[in-house]
């Protein structure tokens, strides 16, 4: 059965589409939208925690967000580029089962390669969700997005636009702290990573920095490959 809804948020592992962009989905829900989160992998490969930990982790985040269940994916942590014909094909079933109006993505230089492998293999899975003889066996039609979007994860980039998410911030914080595993130091062998040793720290201070660039408390930032219209400059929307 085809579901239409408004966003579909894509990352590479379960926290992914969280640290990017945990704020504005809330926001989205907030406002009565309609979103799924979409994991690629079930990043078997992460220093600590394992795959039953993580699995639970992201489905108690995704409640916190208010998204539901989210879709899980069975492709290789750190091989995303050999799986990418099967990974393209089940992005454009999903696509085209949820209809979405907007697709988020991992923005495709981060430091991670899984991170912009995502980034690239979404944008490829967009384009062909909308073409109509590809996987044209498929029982559900082509469906083209209004719009491709990419949030960060690592690092500071120089955003097209910013999200206000000054009052969703701590629903952000409380989704990320389900995923004890990753940025707590939990166990005598935990291993030390970027994620545990202040991660969530310095990302609440990019948030907050992002967020000062336009004179607000909080935001997360996000780039577009296509020019952002603007329909009314002087109006109050904006």
């Amino acid at each position: 059965m085809e579901e239409k809804i408004d966003f579909l948020a894509i990352g590479a592992h379960p926290d992914d589409v969280e640290i990017g962009m945990g704020g504005t989905i809330a926001k989205f829900v907030k406002a009565g939208k309609r979103g799924k989160i979409v994991h690629l992998t079930y990043a078997e490969l992460s220093s600590n925690g394992t795959v039953e930990k993580r699995q639970e982790e992201a489905r108690e985040a995704c409640g916190i967000l208010g998204v539901g269940e989210h879709i899980q994916l069975p492709f290789a942590d750190r091989g995303l580029l050999e799986a990418r014909i099967e990974i393209i094909e089940a992005l454009v079933k999903i696509i085209r089962t949820y209809k979405p109006r907007f697709v988020f993505a991992s923005t495709t230089n981060d430091r991670h390669p899984d991170h912009g492998h995502c980034g690239v293999l979404v944008k490829e899975a967009v384009f062909s969700a909308g073409i109509k003889n590809y996987l044209s066996e498929f029982s559900f039609r082509a469906h083209r997005p209004k719009a491709l979007y990419y949030y960060q994860i690592n690092g500071l980039i120089n955003p097209d636009f910013l999200i206000d998410t000054t009052a969703f911030i701590d629903t952000k914080f409380k989704a990320l702290s389900c995923f004890e595993s990753q940025f707590k130091v939990t166990e005598n062998d935990t291993v030390t990573t970027p994620l545990n040793s202040g991660y969530l720290e310095r990302l609440k201070s990019r948030d907050h920095l992002l967020g000062a660039e336009v004179g607000i408390e909080y935001a997360e930032g996000f780039n577009s490959e296509k020019p952002i219209l603007i329909h009314d400059l002087l109006g109050d929307s904006i």
